[in-house]
């Protein structure tokens, strides 16, 4: 019988437009292999939330990898010992993957190749990092000018359909059982509302898809109202490889309206594998040196701020009502979240790597180059970045964009407030705090410190 390839899989975990499962299945038997490495990634290891989403994500590519008569081999270790372990077990010599650009992936197709053939597939972007180039053959830097030169890449290839079948081997290799990962909480489970908003898989990620096409044209309009479903919600399935962004493009680019508008943010998510191939180190290093010596807040004080920023009690209600949509759904609307990154960055003066590290275990979406570079550039340290002196006002933001239902939702203290109040409530219930710090004393506390590090 042909010797078995193994498809390796990390966050690609769909059928569907996946070249590592086409190119396998054309050579003959094909083993699906999920391996669970923290060691790898280190102090990136998945988050909570995220630990959650890959629960069920690998649950729902198992059974349908069953119906093809196949079935999802689960490993858990050093990606390149456990699937070295399988060819030992089934005499596989060949690995099919899609590229990966996170620092301990690379490492990991590194360690794999020196074992195996490794074949490296594109398909979780666009275009492949990398291959967006400036005129003299170096990596953009700046967001304008790479969505421009990406422009000229697209449209990305038509989506590829799925198997029909998939070979099985003689022989299948053990594999561990996915409840025994714990990837779950339990005690106290507090994914209620994770489930109650989410449906992770590729059947999840292709039924938000859909609801997404037959609003896409008012994208412009509605984006930016917390209060209106007007994003795509479509972040954590791109993540974890459910539907691929050649899919969610060929699905709206026709819808017409102000779609180019959402196309631009799918081409972000490229610009952000393009600036952590650069900068491997993105997720904890300032794009500017100079913000190395910016003097950020830590002791007591700052600690408890940040405990009220993760709670929900800064008694801006905007803000705690995008930290409680967080720890809730595991997700946050993303005029919001630029409005509590601000607030944490310079009303509270704290290392934008703390709320990244918060996001990064809190997210469903939580993704390594577009963690760190939607908080370095909220932060001004990102190499294309706001301003670090454009200060977010929360309660005027608050106001611009109608958020009062949204603060009614996950802020039901100030349910019973009118339009008007809501915002910035003088009656405030008992059990609803007072701002934390004064707008105007935060905000020049801010340009104080960034003023230092300017010499001024």
């Amino acid at each position: 019988m042909t010797t078995p390839s193994i498809v390796w899989l990390r966050r690609d975990l769909r059928l569907a437009d996946q070249a590592a499962f086409l190119a396998a299945a054309r050579k003959g038997p094909v083993i699906p292999v999920y391996v669970l490495d923290d060691e790898i990634a280190q102090h990136r290891r998945m988050g909570a939330a995220s630990r959650w989403w890959l629960h069920h994500s690998l649950a729902s590519l198992a059974a349908d990898l069953q119906a093809l008569g196949s079935r999802l081999i689960l490993r858990r270790g050093r990606c390149h010992e456990e699937l070295a372990a399988i060819r030992r077990e089934t005499g596989a010599r060949t690995v099919h993957a899609l590229h990966h650009y996170e620092p301990w992936w690379r490492n990991a197709e590194r360690a794999v190749e020196q074992q195996f053939d490794l074949q490296l597939h594109h398909g979780n972007y666009l275009a492949p990092p990398g291959t967006v180039t400036t005129g003299s053959g170096g990596l953009y830097k700046i967001y304008t000018p790479f969505w421009r030169a990406l422009q000229q890449h697209l449209p990305p290839p038509t989506p590829l359909a799925p198997p029909a079948r998939l070979e099985a081997p003689a022989y299948w290799p053990a594999s561990e059982r996915l409840e025994d990962w714990k990837l779950r909480p339990t005690r106290p489970d507090w994914s209620g509302g994770l489930s109650d908003t989410w449906s992770p898989g590729e059947e999840g990620g292709r039924a938000r898809l859909a609801q997404f096409v037959v609003r896409a044209q008012r994208y412009e309009q509605r984006r930016n109202l917390p209060a209106l479903p007007g994003t795509a919600m479509l972040s954590p399935h791109l993540h974890f490889g459910e539907v691929s962004p050649a899919q969610v493009w060929h699905a709206v680019a026709d819808q017409g309206g102000s779609v180019d508008t959402f196309l631009g943010e799918l081409g972000w998510r490229d610009y952000a594998q393009n600036i952590i191939l650069q900068f491997p180190a993105y997720g904890g290093r300032n794009g500017k040196a100079q913000f190395d010596a910016l003097a950020w807040r830590t002791g007591p004080e700052a600690e408890a701020d940040l405990i009220a920023w993760q709670r929900g009690q800064t008694g801006y209600p905007i803000v705690d009502a995008g930290m409680r949509e967080l720890w809730h759904t595991g997700w946050m609307h993303n005029r919001v979240r630029m409005i509590v990154a601000s607030f944490l960055i310079k009303h509270l003066l704290i290392d934008w790597r703390r709320g990244e590290q918060w996001f990064w275990d809190t997210l469903v979406d939580a993704d390594y180059a577009q963690n760190s570079v939607n908080w370095q550039w909220s932060a001004g340290s990102g190499v294309d970045a706001n301003m670090f002196v454009r200060i977010m006002a929360p309660l005027t933001q608050s106001a611009k964009f109608e958020a009062a239902d949204y603060i009614r939702r996950w802020v039901p203290e100030l349910a019973g407030l009118s339009d008007a109040e809501i915002h910035d409530p003088v009656r405030r219930p008992p059990r609803y705090p007072r701002p934390i710090i004064a707008h105007a004393e935060g905000r020049a506390r801010a340009l104080a410190a960034f003023a230092a590090i300017k010499g001024e």
